[in-house]
C-alpha cells in the first residue's frame, strides 16, 4: 500500500530538481497548469475531480497523489471522488472497447484481402520510416 502524502513530498523534491535541470520546459508546464486550473465555467474542485479521473485512466500514480490531495484541499467529498472514479473506470474500459472494434475491423479488412504469399505486402523498416511494399 502506498503512503500517498509521503509520495507527494518525495516527488516534490524530485520536481524541484527537474525544474533546475529543465527550467524553460518546467516554467512552460507551470504556465499550462496555472491557465488550466483558473476557475471559469468550472470551479477548482470540479477541475481537480476531472484531473483525478484522468490520472486514474492514464494510470499515473504520482498524478493520483497530487490530484487526490488537491481534491481534498478543494473540499471534494468521498461521494464526489467515488463518482469521479466510477467515470474513470468506465472511460478506462470504454476506449479499450472502441479500439478493439478498430482492431477487429483492421483484421477483417486484411483477412478479406488475403493474397497468395507472393502477392502479400510486407512491412519494410528503413532508418527513417516504416512502410508497406
Amino acid at each position: 500500500m502506498n503512503n500517498w502524502p509521503q509520495q507527494t513530498t518525495e516527488l516534490s523534491a524530485l520536481l524541484r530538481s527537474l525544474r533546475g535541470s529543465a527550467p524553460d520546459v518546467m516554467k512552460a508546464f507551470a504556465g499550462i497548469a496555472k491557465a488550466a486550473t483558473v476557475s471559469k465555467a468550472l470551479d477548482g474542485k470540479t477541475k481537480e475531480l476531472i484531473a483525478l479521473g484522468i490520472a486514474v485512466a492514464v494510470r499515473c500514480d504520482d498524478c493520483i497523489a497530487f490530484h487526490a490531495k488537491a481534491a481534498v484541499d478543494h473540499g471534494a467529498t468521498r461521494d464526489e471522488v467515488s463518482e469521479t472514479l466510477g467515470m474513470a473506470i468506465y472511460m478506462g474500459a470504454g476506449p479499450s472497447v472502441m479500439y478493439a472494434s478498430h482492431a477487429l475491423e483492421a483484421f477483417t479488412q486484411f483477412e478479406a484481402g488475403k493474397a497468395t504469399p507472393s502477392d502479400k505486402q510486407r512491412t519494410v523498416r528503413d532508418d527513417d520510416e516504416i512502410r508497406l511494399e
